[in-house]
């Protein structure tokens, strides 16, 4: 693996998201199967945003649909590092000019209270540990070029996160049935998106247990506090000017982002 090659395309991506302007996608330099050197380019951003004082509260998972994976042509999903200063409160005013080309996704949020340390976790451990659901609405945002990725490209650009909204009715899990929970997006009341639980890898807790073992792997533990965003609900929608979008989920109450110029 090229560090000079990973500090570059990390600088190009931390320009592209500071300049708001996108860039080409950077896998015409990483192999499709170079995982390492793509989450190196991560982990580099990461650091720099760390280094300025910023403060890691979690992880998201993205590419939990089976549909997108095939589409990407990998067999597994991905997470990038949430921070702080992308936490956002439910309807609290989120301006488009802080973004490039956002879309959003209706999700299930786990907090968590307990560490995650185990090389291999499984489904109790993840009910264990967690203190509570919440719903979330997670704003992905690409610094490539008209949304033009694969793999190595979301990877590289932190899972192509942006913000995220999370909802204000903590729920314990043995209150929730994940799988069979329904969910609907809507825009200023009129629905654009539907979905379940069981789209997101046929249970949230799946890509969850998922996320765990990955993180430990990587050094990097799942820690109590931490926020996880366990993927997508449904189909996510472009935000194409201001408004509000609002996700329901059974069990969980509504969440709302709400865009101004």
């Amino acid at each position: 693996m090229s560090k000079q090659l990973a500090q570059s395309l990390a600088c190009r991506l931390r320009n592209a998201e500071n300049t708001r302007q996108p860039v080409a996608p950077v896998r015409g330099e990483i192999a499709p199967d170079d995982m390492a050197l793509a989450y190196a380019v991560q982990q580099l951003n990461v650091d720099a945003r760390r280094a300025q004082g910023e403060r890691i509260v979690g992880r998201k998972i993205g590419l939990t649909s089976l549909a997108v994976q095939q589409q990407l042509g990998v067999d597994q999903p991905d997470f990038g590092a949430l921070f702080a200063n992308m936490a956002y409160g439910d309807g609290e005013p989120m301006s488009l000019s802080r973004l490039i080309q956002p879309k959003v996704e209706a999700e299930i949020a786990l907090v968590l209270e307990r560490d995650l340390t185990h090389a291999q976790h499984t489904f109790a451990d993840i009910l264990c540990a967690s203190a509570y659901a919440l719903a979330a609405i997670e704003v992905v945002d690409s610094r490539i070029q008209n949304w033009d990725i694969r793999y190595v490209d979301t990877v590289a650009d932190n899972a192509s996160s942006a913000l995220f909204v999370l909802g204000s009715r903590p729920v314990r899990l043995a209150d929730l049935d994940l799988a069979a929970a329904t969910m609907t997006l809507s825009r200023d009341g009129e629905v654009v998106s539907r979905g379940s639980g069981a789209a997101c890898l046929g249970n949230p807790l799946n890509a969850a247990v998922w996320l765990a073992d990955v993180m430990v792997k990587m050094g990097t533990p799942l820690r109590a506090g931490d926020v996880v965003l366990t993927g997508a609900l449904g189909p996510m929608v472009a935000v194409t000017r201001p408004g509000t979008y609002t996700a329901q989920i059974d069990g969980l109450g509504s969440v709302r982002a709400t865009f101004t110029e």
